[in-house]
Formats: C-alpha cells, structure tokens, sequence
C-alpha cells in the first residue's frame, strides 16, 4: 500500500467477510460456456455491503461481469459510492478487467480499494489515466454525471 491514509482505510474494511461474500455470489452466475465462476462483493461508503456474479450469453461480447452486476446492484439499491471490492473467479482471487475498472471508477473513483493478490490496491494504481477524470474529455453540456 501507499501510504498511512491508504492502510487506515483498508484496516476499516472486512476483506474476509467481502471475500466470503463474493464466494457465495459466485455460485449463482451463469457460466455454461467458459465454467469460469465468478463473484464480486463491495462494500458502499454507507455501510452496504452488494454483491454481484457474472452472466455469460452465447454472444462472448454480451456477457456480463460480476462487476457490472455490482453496479447494477448499486443504482437498484439507493446508489452510494463504492469504497472497497474483492472478486474472486473459480473460488479464486481475480482482477476486474480493463472495461470493468473503467465502471468501477466511475462509482468508486481513484481510491477504491480492489483485493489484488491478497493486500488492497487503489483503483488509480489499477487503472491510470482513467477516462473521464484523467482524459481530455469535455461534456459539452458541462457539469458531472449523476
């Protein structure tokens, strides 16, 4: 980890409960093409703690990401930003993938902490230069999304 600020926000969160979580939603996705399991479980700067699975269709580009399901789960629950996640894949630690941290971003921002290898990463580490906040990308309506 970074710094002191990162180590004391980490030491707040129950990554074994997360990942005790994301083990179970796991067990729900539908995976019948790959076999590849995966769940995700995060927690909401409110104290929620959602989960979410992936949902393969037969149409690779269709599938959806444990991740995705998380922030549908957000949105559906009362919104929020994300403060931490873990996901794990086949009972196993894994990694969101670029377009996964690219949502995560957009509803947790730079210091959401993901579970890499077992020690908590901030998102900006995961993903630099992340689009919109670090691009020059220019809303021509102005002002942020809500």
């Amino acid at each position: 980890m970074a710094d002191d600020a990162q180590k004391n926000q980490s030491a707040k969160i129950d990554w074994p409960l997360l990942r005790t979580k994301a083990l179970d939603v796991a067990n729900r996705a539908y995976a019948p093409y790959s076999k590849f399991r995966v769940g995700a479980a995060a927690l909401v700067d409110d104290g929620r703690i959602i989960t979410g699975c992936n949902v393969e269709n037969a149409s690779y580009g269709l599938t959806l990401c444990a991740e995705c399901g998380i922030v549908s789960e957000l949105a559906r629950s009362g919104g929020g930003r994300l403060v931490a996640i873990c996901t794990v894949g086949n009972d196993q630690p894994v990694t969101p993938c670029g377009r996964c941290r690219q949502l995560l971003w957009e509803h947790g921002g730079a210091n959401l902490l993901l579970e890499v290898n077992g020690e908590p990463r901030r998102m900006s580490e995961m993903l630099p230069v992340a689009f919109p906040e670090e691009s020059v990308f220019v809303n021509p309506e102005g002002g942020t999304p809500s």
